[in-house]
């Protein structure tokens, strides 16, 4: 087992040992299928976020939270475009981690893909316990901690059964959020403009953009507010550059995820948020009190709109939960492959399944959410502030390391390149500029946003310290 940096070789499939053979079993197998990809890429930039979070963006900034989508958009489009490029070259299970650990150092990588790990466990809480909420409301006979437990359990047995049960739950749990959303954009447009029969909203065209204090009726300033409310709704683009490495053609998958990205983010995000603030005035009380999507279909007059939502929330829950398992555990058993981690996370059985790895993660998950019942304003809460801003500091670490990375896909394998970033290195840069300008402006609003970077920044400084020390430690070894 390999402890040093991955190396990318001219002409190989995946430089990274990530994918090689591992102690214990064969590796891991090409069991996701390219229909799995495109769904996992799709089904990726749409989380639960989306469907809850949104009210309290549009209460915030009004109509103008469209610009606020359209911002975060570009800046996942031009990150997934960076990390496409890499992606494509070298398609592999550490995905961004593996190549930080090439481009900027073993630390780096160390340090990028715990962290990616921590957040994702933590997510697997939350995401149990909002699952759980919804079950216990339809049978409330069960607790809702045996519905989070029950909900961790079928996921986890998935993830262990093979990579292609996980492809296969993901493709249609991903399937029906991207059908539930492509025909509310569709019937929410033709209501918009009146011309869907039986609605029971007339249709006002375009005037709730304006008509209700304007455009921007809480000032420019609260479009960054709106910011910091949706950017967190995106983060999962990235997965299927970790799937990839599993799949039938990965440099085939790589380059449709990341072309597809803005017609995936324009239709789902910018699509369904027009849709809700064009149906009803953005200070409408039932957006406050119903959410977004259930006001918008309530004013439709779609019967038992708030059913159809929990339905497609609680799979958009078990979606996210599903993908955050697989995820967790392939970059640990990524870490583990180049010394990072315990070497038992990159064993795999004889399914070619790391399943040590997935244990370890679901523990951690199931941890957490006996955090969240039991210390939800203390331990939990400290949780969820110091894995808040993970998925910034992942995206920073994106930029940085493709700046390094051209240059040495460049020089050792120059026809893999099939995916450039644009304007590069330009707006490689601007992308940073954007990306610490968030987090400078959550620091600057305080709150909430303070303590989630603050917290975040103090797991991030000791990940990365733990990371310097064990990467000296190896060189002073690899120096005897």
């Amino acid at each position: 087992m390999s402890a040093t940096p991955p190396t990318m070789t001219k002409g190989s499939t995946t430089g990274d040992p990530g994918n090689a053979p591992a102690a214990g079993g064969e590796g891991l197998k090409a069991g996701l299928k390219n229909r799995h990809l495109s769904m996992i890429a799709i089904g990726g930039v749409i989380g639960a976020g989306l469907f809850v979070g949104s009210a309290s963006g549009i209460a915030a900034a009004g109509p103008g939270i469209l610009i606020s989508y359209a911002l975060v958009g570009a800046l996942v489009v031009f990150v997934m475009r960076m990390l496409g490029e890499m992606a494509a070259a070298n398609p592999t299970s550490g995905s961004f981690s593996a190549y930080a650990d090439r481009a900027l150092g073993r630390w780096a990588g160390f340090s990028i893909g715990w962290l990616y790990w921590f957040f994702w466990v933590v997510v697997l809480a939350v995401e149990a316990t909002a699952g759980a909420a919804i079950l216990n409301g339809w049978i409330p006979s069960v607790p809702q901690w045996a519905w989070a437990l029950i909900v961790m359990i079928v996921l986890t047995a998935t993830n262990l059964a093979s990579v292609s049960s996980y492809g296969e739950f993901e493709f249609w749990f991903a399937g029906i959020k991207v059908v539930a959303i492509a025909a509310f954009v569709g019937i929410g447009v033709l209501a918009v403009f009146g011309v869907l029969p039986g609605s029971d909203n007339p249709g006002a065209g375009l005037d709730n953009l304006t008509a209700h204090g304007g455009f921007l009726p809480n000032g420019a300033g609260a479009i960054l507010t709106g910011v910091l409310m949706v950017v967190f709704s995106f983060m999962g683009s990235e997965i299927v550059t970790l799937a990839a490495g599993e799949s039938e053609d990965p440099q085939r998958a790589v380059r449709q995820a990341t072309n597809s990205v803005i017609w995936r983010i324009a239709v789902f995000y910018l699509g369904s948020i027009f849709v809700v603030v064009s149906l009803l005035p953005w200070d409408s009380k039932e957006i406050a009190e119903k959410g977004s999507y259930v006001a918008a279909l309530d004013s439709i007059g779609i019967p038992h709109a708030g059913q159809i939502m929990n339905v497609i929330v609680l799979t958009a829950v078990l979606s996210c939960l599903n993908s955050g398992l697989y995820t967790a555990s392939r970059m640990a058993f990524s870490l583990g492959q180049r010394g990072d981690a315990p070497k038992s996370f990159a064993t795999v059985n004889k399914r070619g399944v790391p399943q040590i790895a997935i244990l370890a993660s679901v523990v951690f998950g199931f941890v957490s959410v006996i955090f969240n019942y039991v210390w939800p304003d203390t331990v939990f809460k400290f949780l969820l502030n110091a894995s808040g801003a993970v998925a910034l500091f992942v995206w920073l670490v994106i930029c940085f390391t493709q700046l390094k990375m051209r240059g040495i896909i460049l020089r050792e394998m120059p026809e893999k390149l099939t995916v450039k970033m644009w304007f590069f290195p330009y707006l490689t840069w601007a992308t940073i500029g954007m990306i610490t300008f968030v987090l400078g402006y959550m620091l600057y609003t305080g709150g909430d946003n303070r303590q989630t970077v603050l917290a975040s920044v103090l797991v991030g400084v000791i990940v990365v310290a733990l990371g310097l020390v064990l990467d000296r430690r190896h060189r002073a070894g690899a120096g005897r």
